[in-house]
């Protein structure tokens, strides 16, 4: 269901604060003239922690009318909050669109039977769930366990965006869940090693840059030309370190800004890329073909 390239999209900020609905047009347009297969609006990499809820209503009002189904959309509404969750899933569903990115509860720590549960719950309102494991930012790793309990009493979660850097883990859920589970990597560093386990795709912050490297490394694995994929994985490799130097998605957007497309403004409390880190984006942004960038 959930295949291909989905680029976790920026919301570019004007130095005063406000969402830059002029570059969020053009970024949105440039990403489906790449050729990606889908975008995850309300995510990490959209800062959505800190958009209040009129501003989440109307970027989703404005990205839905402009994508106009030309790619799928996934709306991000996950939370540590199995209440607000709900809420924030409910307002998603009102743009109708194709299912909602859901992260393991962060700071809590829930225990197998709450996770069940927030899941169980999320499920009932019939959208397709992208479960979303990050340990990295949530504190904590979901058990293969619970993930066949989640898939046993949860027919609606479709596919799983992974950003564990076990390789253990990772081997032992693609091929348990095979068939069952979609993967998608969270990644994007380890997009080759999780295309090699069957992964159906990448759900990628650095794609807002790199798009088309992305696309083209896809299509090339999906033909068998796995040669061709590692080279362009590899020219793209040193942005795509680059667009993780600081926090997500930081240095994302100075890429973005250095590419012509909105500002390098992100909200607190996350805060401007130093220095010493912009002139290594510029560096990797200089080194990398043009045709791999937007």
């Amino acid at each position: 269901m959930f295949k291909g390239i989905y680029t976790a999209l920026a919301t570019p900020f004007t130095q005063e604060g406000k969402t830059d609905f002029k570059a969020l047009e053009t970024l949105l347009e440039k990403q489906i003239a790449a050729g990606i297969d889908g975008v995850v609006l309300l995510g990490t990499t959209a800062e959505a922690a800190t958009l209040d809820e009129a501003e989440k209503d109307e970027l989703l009002c404005m990205a839905m009318k402009q994508i106009n189904r030309r790619v799928k959309v996934l709306i991000g509404t996950g939370t540590n909050c199995t209440r607000t969750m709900l809420q924030n899933t409910e307002a998603a569903l009102k743009h109708h669109p194709d299912g909602v990115l859901i992260v393991t509860p962060y700071y809590n720590k829930p225990n197998p039977s709450g996770l069940v549960e927030h899941f169980r719950l999320a499920g009932q309102l019939g959208a397709p769930i992208v479960l979303y494991h990050i340990p990295g930012r949530t504190g904590q790793k979901l058990p293969l366990g619970v993930v066949e309990q989640l898939l046993q009493q949860v027919p609606q979660i479709q596919a799983v965006k992974e950003a564990d850097y076990d390789a253990a883990r990772l081997s032992s859920l693609a091929t348990q869940f095979a068939g069952r589970l979609e993967l998608l990597c969270g990644n994007d560093d380890l997009f080759l090693p999780h295309l090699s386990l069957n992964a159906s795709g990448i759900i990628s912050a650095a794609a807002n840059v790199l798009a088309p490297a992305f696309v083209q490394i896809y299509k090339a694995w999906q033909k068998g030309q796995t040669p061709k994929a590692f080279a362009l994985f590899k020219q793209a490799l040193p942005l795509i370190q680059a667009c993780y130097l600081e926090t997500n998605p930081t240095c994302v957007k100075y890429a973005l800004s250095q590419r012509g497309i909105g500002t390098e403004a992100v909200r607190l409390p996350l805060g401007p890329v130093s220095a010493e880190n912009k002139k290594k984006v510029d560096g990797a942004l200089k080194q990398t073909p043009a045709d791999l960038l937007i």
